[in-house]
Order: C-alpha cells, then sequence, then structure tokens
C-alpha cells in the first residue's frame, strides 16, 4: 500500500450546504476499514466542527482555524498552532464596523466585501500577518500559518509522511495543503485554480466526488495516477542532456561497477536527492562509506539486537534517516544481520510506508547467491531498494530479479553488464562501440535497451573517513594479506594502522614482492579508495627502492593523509 493517508477539506468538499451525507460517512468508514488514516482540515472553528459533524471521530486528527489549531480526536487533545490573535487588529477591525467578525485561538474571520479594510488596518497597525480567502471568507493568521503547516503537524502525531497522503480539497485556502501531500485531488464543484492544480479531479461534486476517490483508492491504490505524478528522482542527464530520472515508487535499483569506479559517489548523491524530496531512507553500510553523509544518523554497534533495535527507533520518526555502520560486526555475521533487519523494515513499511527506500551496500557479501533464507524474504519486498555491488552476479537471485534498472558506472561496463545479465539468468545487453567515457555511465531499464548517461553528482564533498581506514575494521575480503613470493605468509591487515605494523615487521624479501606486483598501491585505490595515495604509492613501487626506504616512504605516505588512532 502507498497511501497510508487522506485529508480532507470540509466546506465544500465532505460537506455541502455544511452537511456530510450518511453515503460520505459510509464510504470514509469503508476506507479506515483498510487501516488507512483520516484527517480532517477546515478553515473552521474546532466548537464548529464539532457542532456540525457528529461523525469526527472516524478522523484521527483535525487541523482547524486553517491551520492554527491541532485537535487529536483519540485523547481529546487540542494544541493551538499559532499565536493568538492580535487584540489591537481585533479593536480596530470592530471600529470600522467589520461584520461578521469570527475570533477563534489563532483565526481572525469575516467575509467580502471587507477584505480590503482588513488589508488595510493590518498595514496600518504593521502587523506580521496574512490574509487567506476561501470562496469569500477573509480569515487573518500569522505568516506561515496554513493548511499545510497544519496538516504537518497532524502526520508527524502519526508518524505518516505527506509522501504516504492523498489531499481532496476545493477552493483557494486548500491548495497549501494539497500541494504537500503526494497525490492532490479536487472535487468536481471546486474552483478552476484548484482544478488546475491537482493530479485528478473527480467527476462528481461534493462528497460524492469523495466516495469516487475512495473508491479508487481501496480498488487500486491510485496506481493509475502515478503518471501524473511528479516527484521523481533525478539520476542523471544524457548525452543529449535529456534527464534520466528514478521512479520514487516500485523503482528498485542497482548500482554496479568495479573497485574505485565511483559507486559511492553515485550512490550518495542519489540519496541526497532523495533527502531534500523528503523520502525516508535506510543504508546498510558494512564499510563506513556513508558515516558522514548529511541528512542520516550514524550508527554503529557490536550487538546486532540493540543495533536494530536502535536504527528502528531512528526510523520511527518520519523526518529522520538511518545509516547503519556494520563494521563492528564479523564479516560472517552481516549477512545474518541484514537477515533480523529486513521484516522489521517490512512491518514499518506495512503500517506506514516508511522507509522509502532502502540502500544496500556491498549487496554482495549481505545477499549473497548462496543464501536462500534472504531469497525467502525478498519475496514479500515491495520496491524502492538500492543494490550497491562490485559483483552483481554474486547477489542473491531473488533480489536481483526484482531490480527495475541498473547504473552501470567505471572501467569496462560491458563486463558488469555480463555479471548482471548472468546473476539474473538472462542474455546480456551489449553496448555500443565506442570510446571509453570514464565520465560516462551506462542506464538500463530492464528490458530496454542501455543508454550513455552523466551520473548526477553529490553536491557536497563527502571527507574521507580517516579513522575508519587507520583503525576500523575492513571485511576479510578487502584486508591487504602479506602473502610473500612463496605464499608461506598470510599475514591479515585490516587496516592502514596494521598495514604499517606488519609492513614493518616482515621480511624484505616479502615486503619487495609485493611493491613489485604494485598490490600496496592497487590495495590503496581499489579498498582504501585514495586515488592520491595510490598515485604516490605506484611512485614508490616504480622506483627500484631499497626496502628500508620503501617503507619508511609509504608509511609517511599514509601519515600525511590518516589520522593514526589515539
Amino acid at each position: 500500500m502507498r497511501y497510508f493517508c487522506v485529508a480532507c477539506d470540509y466546506d465544500g468538499t465532505l460537506a455541502e450546504h455544511g452537511r456530510v451525507s450518511q453515503r460520505t460517512v459510509d464510504a470514509l468508514k469503508r476506507l479506515r476499514g483498510t487501516g488507512r488514516k483520516l484527517i480532517l482540515a477546515s478553515g473552521r472553528q474546532l466548537d464548529d466542527l464539532i457542532s456540525v459533524f457528529p461523525d469526527i471521530p472516524l478522523f484521527e486528527c483535525v487541523v482547524a482555524e486553517n491551520g492554527g489549531l491541532l485537535y487529536h480526536v483519540p485523547t481529546a487533545t487540542a494544541t493551538v498552532l499559532a499565536e493568538a490573535p492580535s487584540a489591537a487588529l481585533i479593536d480596530e477591525l470592530r471600529r470600522r464596523d467589520v461584520q461578521p467578525l469570527s475570533v477563534g485561538q489563532a483565526i481572525v474571520a469575516t467575509w467580502e466585501p471587507h477584505e480590503q479594510t482588513v488589508l488595510q488596518a493590518i498595514h496600518d497597525l504593521n502587523l506580521d500577518l496574512q490574509v487567506i480567502f476561501n470562496k469569500g471568507a477573509v480569515m487573518v493568521l500569522p505568516s506561515g500559518v496554513n493548511k499545510a503547516s497544519g496538516l504537518l503537524q497532524a502526520l508527524e502525531r502519526l508518524k505518516l509522511s505527506p509522501h504516504n497522503a492523498v489531499g481532496v480539497g476545493d477552493a483557494e485556502n486548500d491548495l497549501a495543503f494539497l500541494a504537500a501531500c503526494e497525490c492532490a485531488v479536487a472535487v468536481g464543484n471546486a474552483l478552476d485554480s484548484v482544478k488546475a492544480r491537482v493530479h485528478w479531479v473527480t467527476p462528481s461534486d461534493h462528497g460524492e466526488g469523495v466516495v469516487e476517490l475512495v473508491d479508487r483508492l481501496i480498488a487500486s491504490d491510485l496506481t493509475e495516477l502515478n503518471a501524473r505524478l511528479t516527484r521523481r528522482i533525478p539520476i542523471g542527464r544524457t548525452t543529449d542532456g535529456e534527464e534520466v530520472q528514478l521512479e520514487p515508487y516500485d523503482g528498485n535499483l542497482l548500482v554496479a561497477g568495479p573497485s574505485g569506479a565511483g559507486k559511492t559517489n553515485v550512490t550518495t548523491a542519489l540519496l541526497e536527492n532523495l533527502c531534500s524530496a523528503r523520502f525516508q531512507f535506510c543504508v546498510v553500510d558494512p564499510e563506513g562509506d556513508y558515516d558522514e553523509l548529511s541528512g542520516a544518523i550514524a550508527l554503529r554497534g557490536s550487538d546486532q539486537a540493540a543495533l536494530i533495535e536502535e536504527a528502528m527507533s531512528v526510523l520511527d520518526h518520519p523526518g529522520e534517516n538511518a545509516a547503519i555502520n556494520l563494521m563492528d560486526l564479523r564479516l560472517a555475521d552481516r549477512p545474518l544481520f541484514l537477515q533480523q533487519l529486513l521484516p522489521r523494515l517490512l512491518e514499518l513499511r506495512a503500517v506506514t510506508g516508511r522507509p522509502h527506500w532502502i540502500v544496500i551496500d556491498e549487496a554482495h557479501h549481505l545477499l549473497p547467491v548462496s543464501n536462500l533464507a534472504t531469497d525467502a524474504t525478498l519475496t514479500s519486498w515491495t520496491g524502492n531498494i538500492v543494490l550497491v555491488t562490485v559483483h552483481p552476479d554474486h547477489v542473491a537471485k531473488g533480489a536481483l530479479a526484482m531490480i527495475r534498472a541498473a547504473l552501470i558506472v567505471g572501467r569496462d561496463p560491458q563486463a558488469t553488464l555480463t555479471a548482471v545479465a548472468r546473476g539474473r539468468g538472462e542474455q546480456p545487453a551489449i553496448l555500443p562501440s565506442h570510446e571509453e567515457d570514464l565520465r560516462s555511465s551506462w542506464w538500463l531499464p530492464i528490458g530496454s535497451a542501455p543508454i550513455e548517461v552523466r551520473p548526477i553528482e553529490r553536491t557536497v564533498d563527502r571527507q574521507r573517513h580517516h579513522r575508519k581506514y587507520a583503525k576500523g575494521e575492513l571485511g576479510e575480503d578487502r584486508s591487504f594479506y602479506f602473502r610473500g613470493p612463496d605464499g608461506r605468509l598470510n599475514l591479515r591487515a585490516q587496516n592502514l594502522e596494521l598495514f604499517k605494523q606488519i609492513g614493518d615487521g616482515v621480511d624484505d624479501a616479502t615486503w619487495t614482492y609485493h611493491l613489485q606486483q604494485h598490490d600496496v598501491s592497487r590495495w590503496f585505490r581499489e579498498v582504501i579508495k585514495d586515488e592520491s595515495l595510490a598515485t604516490e604509492a605506484e611512485a614508490i613501487e616504480s622506483a627500484d627502492l631499497p626496502a628500508s626506504q620503501s617503507r619508511t616512504e609509504i608509511r609517511q605516505a599514509i601519515e600525511r593523509r590518516y589520522t593514526a588512532p589515539a
């Protein structure tokens, strides 16, 4: 289910001449029966609404006074969301004989043709207030207070996201809250200015239009309107400058390419765009590449159960994102961690629609092809997952089967495309002959021809995780192994500090062997992902220096860039 909440205007939408028909009430009851929540958004004062609409208990929250007051129906708790009306303004409007004049806890309201008098009084008193119109009604509220601001407070109270909300209204004061919802609907009697700015206009007027909306929501979750929605996620641009976009729902994506190809950069840029669009995400990060990701709370620990609970606590809040660093877990335990986390994420999605996106880095480790339990879990996954991997053919077949598109980055893209096809049991797409440009990538919607693209770039440079590489715990397959020319040794360095210590202690033949094979610069480039360090090490490897001197120069190159642990 995509839409977990419907926000309704009252007058002119649910109600005709101030009253809601029994047929409309019955439709609202059917909608509640699907597990969806209802929010009422009205310009009326709360007491007035309660007196004219006895079925308010169908709603979880009421946004009254055009966003100035929030009423939580189950607890009968009212919260004023704005400053009290200006006493000076009220006195001035009465002095100028503005009648009728209604004063609420946040709102001052009257009717046309008094709008010019109201505007002049606000100007003369130098007040920071706004005037909002609603089919002849004239409402005065503090700046920034409207149905949208009230709706966002209601959704936060219900722990729901605007991306999982449908709004329905009819008048100009509804435009703000309709724009805040993922899907905006106008009833057939709505103003033309409202109809022009929504995704669907119901054939019928007033409550009958709401009944039609309810019927379509229950029948299809409004999937037929997806093409009209505008909140798509940019991935890059084609060579012709056309933007390539990712569907915000049911948009499973694979990011694949060799080590050092820029997969983390592309994924970081994608996450930045998701954050800007306020889609909630959870990153499962085996190597700590996203610890400093802006907009996400970084989590880390060696207790799997506690780490999962901490992540779920973060994700319980719609505005928070989680980046879960698994470096403190043993390599063999990481797939099990994901198996335990995924059902919890699915459970949260089932009741809230969140997190909207799941990103799994090093997917060939966390979702290995040999893990049948993972494939079984993924059969109930509904979409919006990003898999990042250097070995797509080593990823669980159930995960690869869900992919709707692949972004292929880095050197030899044909080899990566072939690995994707091999993992999916398909014939590989064939790239056109062209001169390789490492700035370009290939966008492959499954079942379509590949398209050359320039991926989006992250807006903020991600700082190198110095402490992670100096002291952290790289996985077994990403560690450096001192084995020597005859393979007699098997000394593992899982971080740069251990690399320096072991490098200082091994015999000259072992040290020189690895330099001659360019193993050191390759590790710096492909695993540590530090091109500057790799380039300097490459020069040292090629200089034919005595072992003692090359050790010193490699050590100094590392220490100039990385902070040693305290």
